[in-house]
C-alpha cells in the first residue's frame, strides 16, 4: 500500500529510523501480506521487490541513507537492496548519505561497494554533496532568534564537524576532487558556496591545485561564491592559497564586488588586507566594488573600500560616480560618508546629470539637503539642458523649488531655459503641479512668458490641467489666452488638438479667439475635425459658434478634414449646421469635395 509520493510503509520506516519497524517488515513481507488495521488492502505483498522505488526513484535503500540509519542500511542490504540504485536525478543512496552527514552510513555504503565518484544527472558526486551540505535545515527549525542563538551555534559547528569528517572519509577512499559538475565546479567550489572552512582545509592539504582555475569552466571561482554568500573563514582559508584575488566572474565583477554588493564587511575587509583591488571594474556597467556597495547601501563596506581608495568620484560605464548612485538610491548614511571623503557635488554623468539631479528626481528629502549643504551647483545643467529647478517643477517639490529658486536668482547668470526654451513653469504646468506654479508666480520673472512660445498656458491645457491653467490667467492677464507658438497655435489649438472640453470652455470664457487660425491656416475647430474629437467638435460647433466656412491653405474646410479621415460624428455634427450648400459641394486644392 503506498502513500505520499507512492512512498512504501518500509520507505518510511527506513526514512525515520525505525529499525525494529523495517526488521517486521522485511521478516513478515517475504513470507505473507501485512495488512491494514484500517482497510483490507496489503501495506506490504508477499513477494515485495526491496528495489521499488516511490514517485521520486527512491527506493527504501535511499530513504535509509536520507534518514541516517545504519542499522535498517544494513537490513536493506542483506535483503538484497541494491546499493548503486539511482533516483530520477541519478542519485545512489551515497548522495543522500553524503548530503545529510550521516558518516557511518556513507561508511557502510562505501564498505560494502557503492560507486564513490558516481555522477548524477547534473555531474554532482557524494563528495560535492558532502561539501555542500549547509544548515538551512537546521535554520528552519531553530530559527535565526536571539533566543536559539547559541543553539544554532553549536549545531552549525557540529555540522561543520559532520560534514568535514564525511568529507575525510571519502578523500581516504579514493574520491576524485577535481570532478566538475556539468557546470564546472568542483568540491572546492561547493565547499566554498556552503562556508565549509574545515572542509577546505582538507582539500588543500589534499592537493593545492584545486585551487587554481586553469581547468575549470565554471562561471564563478570558489572565491566568488565564498565572498558573496559571506563566508568570511571559508574565503580565509581561499586567500591563503590564491596568487589573483582580483579573478573575474562571467560578467568581470571580482569577489570584493560581490562582497560589497552583498554588504558582507567581513568578507571586503578580509580581501582589502590581503590587496585585492577597489578600483577592477566588471565588463558590464563598469562598475567598481565602490558603486557595488552603495547601491545597496552597504555603509560599513563603503567604508573599508574608501580607506584604501584613491578617488571616491569614480565612475561606471554611465559616468555615475558612488556618490550619484547613493542618492538616486536614498541612502543617507552612504551619501554623508562620501561627502565626509570629499567626494565631487558637481560631477555630472554622460547625460549630464549630477548628484542634485538624481535626488530632485527621485525625492529623496535627506540626501538632497546633505547636497544643499555642500553649496552644490544649482543651475548645472544636463545634456537636454535641464537644471535641478526643472526637475523639481517637473516632479512636483515645491519646497525645494522655492529653495532653489532663492539661491538661483540671487546668482548672476541666472539661466532657467532648457535646450528647447523651457522653463521650470513649462515644465510644472506640463505635469499638473498647481504648488510648483504658485512658487515660481511669486516671482516676477515668471509672470511674463518667455523661452519656447508653445507657452506654459499651452502646456497646461494640452495635459487637461484645466486649474493650472485658471492659476496662470488669473496671475498673469487674461490676453495671454490668445497667445501664439511658433507654429501659430494658440491654446485653444492645443486644448482642442488633446479634446479637452472644460480647458475650451475656460479659455473662451476669457476671450480666447475660437476662429484663430495657425501658419496653415487651421482653426480650432479643424485641428479637432481632423483629429475625430467628437466632444470638442460639438462644443465649438454648438456653443461655441465656430465658423464652418473658413479654409486652411489647402482649402479644406473643417468638413472636409472629418470626412477625409472617416470622423463619422464629427461630420455629421458639422452637417447638422451648416446653411449653405455650396459650403457642402467646395473643393479644395485637390478638387476634392
Amino acid at each position: 500500500r503506498c502513500g505520499i509520493h507512492n512512498m512504501f510503509p518500509l520507505h518510511l520506516a527506513a526514512l525515520n529510523a525505525h529499525s525494529d519497524c523495517c526488521r517486521k517488515l522485511l521478516s513478515s513481507g517475504q513470507k505473507y501480506s501485512i495488512v491494514s488495521l484500517f482497510s483490507n488492502e496489503p501495506v506490504l505483498s508477499a513477494g515485495f521487490d526491496i528495489d521499488t522505488p516511490d514517485s521520486f526513484g527512491r527506493t527504501c535503500l535511499h530513504a535509509a541513507a536520507a534518514g541516517g540509519n545504519v542499522e535498517c542500511i544494513k537490513l536493506l542490504q542483506s535483503s538484497g537492496a541494491d546499493f548503486n540504485k539511482k533516483d530520477k536525478c541519478g542519485r545512489i543512496p551515497l548522495h543522500y548519505a553524503a548530503a545529510n552527514c550521516h558518516f557511518h552510513c556513507i561508511e557502510t555504503l562505501v564498505t560494502t561497494g557503492a560507486n564513490i565518484n558516481e555522477a548524477d544527472d547534473w555531474g554532482r558526486t557524494p563528495l560535492h554533496y558532502a561539501a555542500a551540505s549547509d544548515m538551512d535545515r537546521k535554520k528552519n527549525i531553530l530559527g535565526n532568534s536571539h533566543e536559539n542563538a547559541e543553539e544554532l551555534e553549536r549545531a552549525s559547528e557540529m555540522k561543520e564537524k559532520e560534514a568535514a569528517l564525511c568529507l575525510e572519509f571519502l578523500l581516504q577512499n579514493d574520491a576524485n576532487p577535481s570532478i566538475q559538475d556539468k557546470e564546472g565546479y568542483n568540491t572546492v567550489h561547493y565547499a566554498a558556496a556552503y562556508g565549509h572552512r574545515q572542509c577546505l582545509e582538507l582539500l588543500l592539504e589534499k592537493n593545492n591545485n584545486l585551487f587554481e582555475e586553469s581547468d575549470s569552466t565554471a562561471t564563478k571561482s570558489p572565491l566568488h561564491l565564498a565572498a558573496y554568500n559571506g563566508h568570511h573563514q571559508a574565503l580565509e582559508v581561499l586567500l591563503q592559497s590564491l596568487v589573483d584575488l582580483d579573478i573575474k566572474d562571467e560578467k568581470g565583477r571580482t569577489a570584493l564586488d560581490l562582497a560589497a554588493f552583498k554588504g558582507h564587511s567581513e568578507c571586503v575587509e578580509a580581501l582589502i588586507s590581503q590587496g585585492a583591488s577597489v578600483t577592477v571594474k566588471d565588463n558590464v556597467t563598469k562598475r567598481t566594488p565602490l558603486h557595488a556597495s552603495v547601491i545597496n547601501g552597504h555603509t560599513p563596506c563603503l567604508r573599508l573600500l574608501l580607506e584604501v581608495a584613491d578617488n571616491p568620484d569614480v565612475t561606471d560605464a554611465k559616468g555615475q560616480t558612488p556618490l550619484m548612485l547613493a542618492v538616486a538610491y536614498g541612502h543617507i548614511d552612504a551619501v554623508s560618508l562620501l561627502l565626509e571623503k570629499e567626494a565631487s557635488v558637481d560631477a555630472a554623468d554622460l547625460l549630464g546629470c549630477t548628484a542634485l539631479h538624481r535626488g530632485i528626481m527621485t525625492g529623496h528629502e535627506e540626501c538632497v539637503q546633505m547636497l544643499l549643504e555642500k553649496e552644490v551647483s544649482i543651475l548645472c545643467k544636463d545634456a537636454r539642458g535641464r537644471t535641478p529647478l526643472h526637475f523639481a517643477a517637473a516632479r512636483g517639490h515645491a519646497t525645494w523649488l522655492s529653495e532653489l529658486l532663492q539661491i538661483a536668482l540671487s546668482e548672476e547668470d541666472c539661466s532657467l531655459q532648457d535646450n528647447q526654451g523651457y522653463t521650470p513653469l513649462h515644465w510644472a504646468c506640463y505635469n499638473g503641479h498647481e504648488n510648483c506654479i504658485e512658487v515660481l508666480l511669486e516671482q516676477k520673472l515668471f509672470r511674463t512668458f518667455y523661452g519656447n512660445s508653445f507657452s506654459p498656458l499651452h502646456c497646461a491645457v494640452i495635459n487637461d490641467h484645466e486649474n493650472c491653467a485658471s492659476l496662470l490667467i488669473g496671475a498673469i492677464d487674461a490676453s495671454i489666452v490668445n497667445c501664439k507658438d511658433d507654429k501659430g497655435r494658440t491654446p485653444l489649438h492645443a486644448a482642442a488638438f488633446a479634446d479637452h472640453v472644460e480647458c475650451l470652455q475656460l479659455l473662451l470664457s476669457h476671450s480666447a479667439q475660437v476662429n484663430a487660425a495657425d501658419h496653415s491656416g487651421k482653426t480650432p475647430l479643424m485641428m479637432a475635425a481632423q483629429n475625430g474629437h467628437v466632444g470638442a467638435v460639438e462644443f465649438l460647433v454648438n456653443v461655441a459658434e465656430a465658423d464652418l466656412t473658413l479654409k486652411d491653405k489647402e482649402l479644406n474646410t473643417s468638413l472636409h478634414l472629418a470626412s477625409g479621415k472617416g470622423h463619422e460624428k464629427c461630420a455629421l455634427l458639422i452637417l447638422d449646421k451648416i446653411q449653405e450648400q455650396s459650403l457642402i459641394n467646395a473643393k479644395n486644392n485637390a478638387l476634392q469635395t
